[in-house]
């Protein structure tokens, strides 16, 4: 009987791991330019939420969009995640700061989305690589490990 309850148990904690692991994931951060809101080195919590669960103002962890510019190579940094802050959602106005070859109807089409870094001058974002299709975001920063939960912040672009 002590077998087959500890067998039981053994189960539930691999199916709430399982559980927990499909909507949470921890990164981290690994380079500027997110300062000052994150440094090198931090750790995030992060929800994994489809494209209708972001909100203006979020810390978003999403899939490198692709090149820089029609052309470039797409991964050549080799980095597939980066940290973001949502500055734009789908029906909002597209922003003065898009590349003319990224630009649309001025509206940000269905199904993507705007990402700035808080550090401008060193971010790789929406600036370069355009809108991101919401099939690239894997979530939410929800919080830094560690540490507090994270501020949204409105963009001020």
């Amino acid at each position: 009987m002590t077998m087959l309850l500890i067998g039981i148990g053994a189960v539930l904690l691999v199916a709430a791991v399982l559980g927990i692991r499909r909507r949470m994931v921890i990164v981290s951060v690994s380079g500027p330019s997110m300062i000052p809101t994150l440094h090198p080195g931090d750790r995030l919590l992060v929800r994994r939420v489809p494209l209708a669960g972001v909100r203006l103002g979020d810390v978003v962890v999403v899939r490198e969009s692709g090149p820089c510019r029609p052309g470039d190579p797409t991964g050549a940094r080799g980095i597939p995640w980066i940290v973001k802050r949502v500055v734009a959602l789908p029906g909002d106005p597209e922003p003065d700061f898009l590349p003319r070859w990224a630009r649309g109807t001025g509206v940000v089409a269905s199904g993507m989305l705007l990402v700035l870094g808080d550090n401008h001058a060193v971010s790789r974002d929406s600036r370069h690589f355009g809108a991101v299709p919401a099939e690239r975001v894997l979530g939410i920063a929800i919080r830094r490990l560690g540490g507090d939960k994270l501020a949204v912040r409105p963009p001020s672009w």
